[in-house]
């Protein structure tokens, strides 16, 4: 299983309406992280657990639910946690 495969596999247990995973690790070869074997990735999450929660809880529950891969198989993980309200109402990645 790739990496990719697996974080989306452990993060469909906060029942995600969206889950978008990219992997940037090819962007920062050479970079410590990336020769120690962990990759960069980009999530953007759309779940009903996020609400009434600050960002810092949101990423906390992602964090959570990827469990050792943060210290071995994640370096870096740029993370954009919304609610379902959020995400019909902020502008995609891609319109921004």
């Amino acid at each position: 299983m790739t990496t990719v495969e697996d974080i989306r596999q452990r993060l469909l247990a906060l029942l995600p309406q969206s889950l978008e995973i990219e992997d940037e690790s090819a962007l920062h070869a050479g970079h410590a992280g990336a020769r120690g074997g962990g990759g960069h990735y980009r999530l953007t999450i759309v779940a009903d657990c996020f609400e009434g929660k600050n960002t810092v809880a949101r990423h906390r529950i992602i964090y959570g639910a990827l469990g050792e891969m943060m210290r071995t198989r994640v370096h870096a993980l740029a993370i954009r946690a919304l609610t379902a309200d959020e995400a019909k109402t902020q502008p995609t990645r891609k319109d921004s």
